[in-house]
């Protein structure tokens, strides 16, 4: 069998569609909102007239498609898909490669503030010996990445990803992170293919052990995770049973696209001592907004939970566990996905490493590229 070729990629979009996508903005009919605001009810009403009309002007969104450009990018077919991915081979000279995962609502774009620094580490007064070679995919029907015509979960992503990695890019082993969705396909790299994922990094526990919680600390967990669940999930519920519900809702409507993505943004970040707009900019908001735009991947974004239903979830098997050593580092401004107890987490994975950050929550590596890029580092020393 021949081994699929790499081809170059490009971020290209056309200008007759932007200024659709923007007159569609600068024309959009806010429905009434609570008259106190915040973000209880969704997006803040204010916040969103604000991203608004920041979008329309000034944000400029050819100076994004240049920044999408930065790092070398391909696409390769890999069974029935195009991925795309980021490739750049940094100090490491081809020899040390770290596969980074995205989730949803992000894109291969979360990892641009650590990028460079995790491939170049001396260019930020680090040690060459720490650097990478970066492989950032989109995932299956995010991005730029083609679309299936059904639902994929994340097992058969990691399938694919490891065939990027070992078919399509020659590396033998690597090590692999992720956080999110990524924290599922990166569990899942080290449980089915941990012969080439030789070691996993994870934000997120992703894989659950078979079986009730065992004592307290783990059934108060498990309520609290229930009570943050029926308070923030209802975009999971509606993703995991209708996803295509919330496709023909955002269809042709960027402001309800982005309202929804930017919720959870706002409800997933640490906001404990920075407010949101310090948290992320607005460009790096309405960047990562553009990508699920412009190339009509929030419907099939949406149907990546669906996916993970009919894959069979996350529970493992009675008395199996993921047994490629695994390091896990809890971000504390965790409000969704708070980490569990060690207990937990080690009956369902070979917890080699566990660190507690000091700031940071569910998109860690846009949140604090210096803290995620030096955890990641250390991590790869230990190995």
């Amino acid at each position: 069998m021949t081994t699929p070729t790499p081809t170059p990629f490009e971020v290209s979009w056309d200008e007759a569609a932007v200024a659709d996508v923007l007159r569609r903005v600068a024309e959009y009919p806010f429905p009434v909102a609570p008259i106190e605001g915040g973000w209880g009810c969704g997006t803040d009403p204010q916040f969103l007239r604000d991203i608004c009309a920041y979008w329309t002007d000034p944000y400029d969104w050819r100076a994004a498609v240049a920044e999408l450009n930065r790092f070398p990018q391909f696409t390769a077919r890999v069974e029935d898909f195009d991925l795309h991915f980021v490739h750049l081979v940094g100090e490491a000279g081809g020899k040390r490669p770290l596969l980074l995962t995205h989730g949803w609502p992000g894109s291969h774009y979360e990892f641009w503030g650590a990028a460079e620094r995790l491939a170049f580490p001396s260019r930020f007064g680090g040690d060459p010996a720490d650097a990478f070679d970066l492989v950032i995919p989109s995932l299956p029907g995010f991005g730029f990445s083609s679309k299936p015509p059904r639902p994929i979960g994340q097992r058969a992503t990691a399938r694919l990803f490891n065939s990027l990695m070992t078919g399509v890019l020659g590396y033998e082993t690597y090590l692999a992170q992720g956080g999110d969705w990524g924290a599922l396909v990166t569990s899942w790299l080290g449980h089915d293919h941990g012969g080439h994922a030789r070691a996993i990094h994870l934000n997120m526990i992703g894989l659950r052990p078979f079986g009730p919680p065992q004592g307290q600390d783990e059934i108060d967990w498990i309520t609290r995770t229930n009570a943050a669940g029926d308070l923030m999930g209802a975009y999971l519920r509606l993703q995991v049973s209708k996803p295509q519900s919330v496709a023909w809702l955002g269809a042709g409507n960027p402001v309800g696209q982005a309202a929804w993505i930017l919720e959870r943004f706002h409800d997933w970040a640490d906001l404990r001592s920075k407010s949101f707009t310090d948290v992320f900019s607005m460009d790096q908001l309405l960047t990562n907004i553009m990508i699920y735009v412009m190339t009509g991947s929030f419907t099939t974004g949406a149907w990546y939970y669906r996916g993970l239903i009919e894959e069979g979830g996350v529970v493992l098997p009675e008395g199996t566990r993921c047994e490629t050593p695994t390091a896990f580092a809890n971000f504390p401004g965790e409000a969704l996905y708070s980490a569990p107890p060690k207990s937990w987490a080690d009956r369902a994975y070979n917890i080699s490493r566990w660190t507690d950050m000091q700031t940071g929550g569910h998109f860690a590596a846009m949140e604090e590229p210096e803290a995620f890029t030096g955890e990641v580092q250390a991590w790869a020393r230990e190995i």
